[in-house]
């Protein structure tokens, strides 16, 4: 996967993404032929049909998802602490790892159903960033760290990663990257996280306003972004969409924190999601507004807001479909079944 040491500089990391490859025409091309001889009429699996060339172009070969994994990065955020912009205390990041590892998370249930296998990434649950609303959420070497461990998680042999993440505040992170990459009012970008009321909306408007204030001169690109105004589980998020872009690894996002930390990555390199698809849209307020800036259309739209990797995981259903019914299909002449 990509080389990058736990130590590794922003620097070194931004010399991964320029080096990023394209998709691979050729696969593409034998995915097209052999879908004209499948038993079907052409065109009738619809978005089907795009997901296998998707699945095609960055795997490099014929479409499979055998070995899928969830990858939930669990952090904590200092402006949680400094301010009351969760309805939850950020106790309950670790007790939800712990269920994660317990087996109890909805997450845990979806990972069954598909068949995929579910790596839970705590970072540093008792040292969580400083609150960015007074400066910058992490160090260089911090947010280089995290973005190197995000990237230990795409392992040779997969052929299919869900990103996710878990932590308490991460909404309001989320927003904060949102407000710094696009501008317009802070309010637009903060939804009610883990069920805020209208107080907690304005108190997390108010601390993305102040984050982005703070950190504005620091900003000058996605990274920077993401060190001043994101999370640990942000940056490592990015730093696994750079390993599967290295690995040959498509990648499905999550909800609007997964979907957030992606945004950086293209803010530094317009097609640096190509890799990538939107499993769901999540309730969340401001996911719609952030996926069309990235002109990404999510897979589902199921209302769902939990995280976790959660609506990723329901999507990984319908690309493993996809890859069956490309593979798994009879020709025309093995069927015996006239072409018309």
């Amino acid at each position: 996967m990509a080389d990058a040491h736990p130590e590794a500089t922003l620097q070194e990391i931004r010399d991964i993404l320029r080096a990023f490859s394209g998709p691979d025409d050729d696969a593409v091309a034998a995915v097209r032929a052999r879908d004209k001889t499948l038993t079907k009429p052409p065109g009738s699996l619809g978005k089907l049909e795009e997901i296998a060339e998707w699945l095609a172009a960055w795997q490099g070969r014929a479409p499979k998802v055998e070995r899928p994994r969830v990858a939930v990065f669990a952090a904590n955020h200092g402006v949680a602490a400094a301010r009351p912009v969760s309805a939850f205390p950020t106790d309950v990041t670790k007790q939800m790892v712990a269920n994660f590892q317990a087996g109890g998370a909805a997450v845990n249930q979806l990972c069954l159903v598909h068949d995929a296998e579910l790596r839970v990434y705590e970072m540093a649950l008792d040292h969580p960033t400083d609150d960015f609303t007074q400066g910058p959420a992490m160090s260089d070497k911090d947010c280089a760290t995290a973005m190197a461990y995000g990237m230990m998680a795409v392992e040779e042999g997969l052929d299919l990663i869900c990103l996710g993440e878990m932590g308490i505040g991460n909404t309001t992170s989320a927003s904060a990257v949102c407000h710094a990459l696009y501008g317009g009012e802070a309010r637009d970008w903060v939804g009610p996280g883990t069920g805020v009321d209208a107080d907690g909306l304005s108190v997390k408007a108010q601390a993305v306003k102040d984050a982005v204030a703070a950190n504005r001169d620091a900003m000058t690109d996605g990274f920077e972004v993401l060190r001043c105004v994101g999370g640990f589980e942000l940056a490592a998020i990015a730093g696994a969409l750079i390993a599967a872009r290295v690995g040959k690894v498509p990648v499905l996002l999550d909800g609007f924190t997964c979907t957030a930390a992606a945004a950086a990555l293209k803010a530094m390199r317009p097609d640096a999601l190509h890799h990538c698809l939107v499993g769901h849209l999540s309730a969340e307020t401001a996911h719609r507004a952030l996926l069309d800036r990235l002109e990404e259309e999510p897979l589902l739209d199921l209302g769902m807001r939990l995280g976790e990797g959660s609506g990723a995981a329901v999507a990984l259903g319908l690309v493993k479909s996809a890859a069956a019914c490309h593979t798994g299909m009879a020709t025309f002449e093995e069927a015996g079944v006239s072409a018309g």
